[in-house]
């Protein structure tokens, strides 16, 4: 088990390594000058040459790239061009209102999206089993902004019964300021929870095990949650994890909409202020956290399923 953890975080490191490469020449070959932007319509050239050169702007990209991949593995991922900040503060500053954010749109997604798949799946091609995976393709076809603005439009301007003031950094930690953020994005991947959950516990009903213990006179129930379940979790989990990785490197929709005081929302103000080493920070950042959790998926997988690191 160490040896294949060992493996794993090795080919991690190009992966992390090309990561920061083509983002570094993304934002190298976009036009316009993010140092003249932020210094408004009539910069002071003079001040403006100070800054780039601050920043190494005026150095070959070669020895650019190396200088940020080496500082960012110090983590010192630079400084802000608008505000002087150290880049990875804002990061780190940021990044607790996006975790609990996916952390509860995955809790919504898992609670209520495996017993949808069990329910279909003991009870297949009945009225239940049409509506969940009815719903389900609803929710995986709807965009996130478009059920975003609608939940908006419901529940606080015609019900009124969630505040439509305080999703800003102030009110971001009241609970029924998560409840529509976590509802928009929590839909997809609990649409897709329950498909995957309907789909291998019908596979696993079908197999020798579970028939046997139903020849033997073993409850329904105690078959279903005991022999069927407990193999069926093993690909479960690792749709869980991707879309858990998913959810931190991609709630920059959902925080938009909602005005989440989160990574995507830092990232879009950087985009729109040209300040390119916050957007290049926070995209590294997001990168990290997915094949980070990635990697716990890949560990955890291997954990249930020993087959898989005696390969």
């Amino acid at each position: 088990m160490f040896q294949y953890i060992i493996k794993r975080v090795i080919q991690l490191i190009p992966v992390i390594i090309g990561i920061t490469f083509i983002t570094f020449m993304l934002f190298l070959v976009v036009p316009g000058d993010p140092v003249r932007v932020s210094l408004g319509q009539h910069p002071d050239p003079a001040l403006q040459e100070r800054i780039r050169h601050e920043l190494g702007m005026d150095l070959p990209w070669p020895v650019r790239y190396g200088k940020y991949l080496w500082n960012a593995v110090q983590g010192d991922l630079g400084k802000s061009i608008e505000t002087s900040e150290p880049v990875t503060k804002r990061i780190l500053e940021a990044f607790p209102a996006t975790l609990k954010l996916a952390t509860s749109a995955m809790i919504f997604a898992v609670f209520f999206g495996i017993p949808a798949g069990i329910v279909s799946a003991t009870r297949q091609y009945s009225f239940a089993d049409n509506a969940f995976m009815f719903m389900a393709l609803l929710g995986v076809s709807t965009p996130i902004f478009v059920l975003g603005l609608i939940l908006q439009l419901v529940f606080i301007r015609y019900l009124g019964v969630i505040p439509g003031v305080g999703y800003g950094p102030g009110g971001w930690a009241s609970f029924k300021h998560l409840i529509l953020p976590t509802i928009a994005l929590g839909t997809i991947p609990l649409a897709m929870i329950s498909r995957m959950t309907r789909s291998t516990l019908l596979e696993q009903m079908k197999s020798d095990h579970v028939r046997t213990a139903r020849s033997k006179g073993v409850k329904e129930i105690v078959v279903v949650y005991k022999h069927a379940l407990k193999n069926a979790l093993i690909p479960i989990v690792t749709v869980i994890g991707n879309y858990f990785a998913s959810l931190m490197a991609g709630a920059i929709i959902t925080e938009k909409v909602f005005s989440w005081p989160g990574l995507g929302t830092t990232m879009i103000t950087a985009i729109e202020k040209r300040d390119m080493p916050v957007v290049m920070g926070v995209v590294l950042f997001m990168a990290l956290v997915f094949v980070v959790t990635n990697l716990i998926v890949d560990i955890s997988y291997a954990y249930i399923d020993p087959r898989v690191r005696l390969k």
